[in-house]
């Protein structure tokens, strides 16, 4: 494998502009999301496909699992009548699970949606739902699952774009110091995005593993002793909503009127990307490396950079 150049990997924060005006263009139309065919579906994912899997069902009779608990799913709901499987390559959990299932005495009909028309899973599925991404770095997954997500939310992306560069932009540029200048965050967002907190954590994870330490929770969930103890370097990062009572450091994020999940998670996400651009290059030197023992552990190939083609 060859060494990746970390100058040659984009921030996050441009990721998300990128796939912004990918989705506004022609060349992102989205496919059609009709997912109603089954009563009660097992909806499976790994990581932030899960998630994705969890906004696009959130309001459907749905039972929800990952790759460590769709087996004991399977065998606890009786009445699952499909199962719909969300992977952005298709690959790694994926065949492993479209496998299995596949295998089972009882079988389920069993839909993929991914963004990789050669996915490994495909053979063990009764249907394939293909969507348009743009290549990015490796656990990204920025235009992967804002499609599937957007697909379901039917926003307008060129009004979030405008949103990010009026609203949000400002705001970070008012901040009295460099985000660098942080190495605790707290993030708070409206209850009805309850679903995105899990992708916002995961980003921190993958962008600075324990090297910037990260809670994300909703304004009622807060509440509950999660600022016991503060730390001096913490930064609290309210979405939607002023914040007036946690923190002496602070920074409002504005969110566009009627924002849905798409908005969501392309404002997290480029909030998350500001701070890594204002970082050192953690994730930049490291992926490289952790592709290279990562495609051993799953027997595939990884790359530092995702082109499905």
């Amino acid at each position: 494998m060859k060494k990746t150049d970390p100058k040659a990997l984009i921030d996050l924060d441009q990721c998300v502009l990128n796939a912004l005006e990918f989705f506004a263009s022609p060349r992102g139309r989205l496919p059609e999301l009709k997912l109603d065919e089954f009563g009660r579906p097992l909806v499976v994912g790994s990581g932030n496909a899960a998630a994705a899997g969890k906004i696009v069902f959130a309001d459907q009779d749905a039972v929800f699992a990952d790759e460590s608990g769709y087996r004991q799913a399977l065998q606890t709901v009786k009445s699952i009548d499909g199962v719909v499987l969300f992977s952005a390559s298709g690959g790694k959990h994926a065949p492993v699970i479209a496998k299995y299932l596949g295998s089972r005495g009882k079988r389920l009909p069993l839909w993929l949606v991914t963004c990789n028309k050669k996915a490994k899973a495909k053979k063990h599925v009764d249907k394939m739902i293909a969507f348009p991404y743009l290549p990015e770095p490796y656990t990204y997954n920025t235009t992967t699952y804002m499609g599937m997500i957007l697909a379901k939310t039917g926003e307008n992306t060129g009004a979030i774009l405008r949103h990010i560069k009026r609203e949000v932009d400002p705001a970070l540029r008012d901040l009295p110091q460099s985000l660098a200048n942080f190495d605790a965050f707290m993030l708070l967002v409206p209850e009805k995005f309850d679903l995105v907190r899990i992708m916002l954590t995961t980003k921190f994870v993958e962008l600075f593993g324990r090297r910037i330490a990260r809670d994300v929770f909703t304004w009622e969930q807060a509440k509950h002793a999660t600022t016991v103890i503060e730390a001096d370097k913490e930064l609290f990062i309210s979405f939607g909503r002023k914040n007036t009572w946690w923190g002496k450091h602070r920074l409002h994020i504005p969110l566009p009127a009627g924002a849905d999940y798409g908005a969501m998670m392309a404002i997290g996400y480029y909030v998350i990307g500001k701070i890594q651009a204002q970082n050192l290059p953690w994730f930049k030197e490291s992926i490289g490396p952790f592709c290279k023992n990562a495609s051993k552990l799953f027997g595939q190939t990884l790359k530092p950079f995702v082109n499905f083609k």
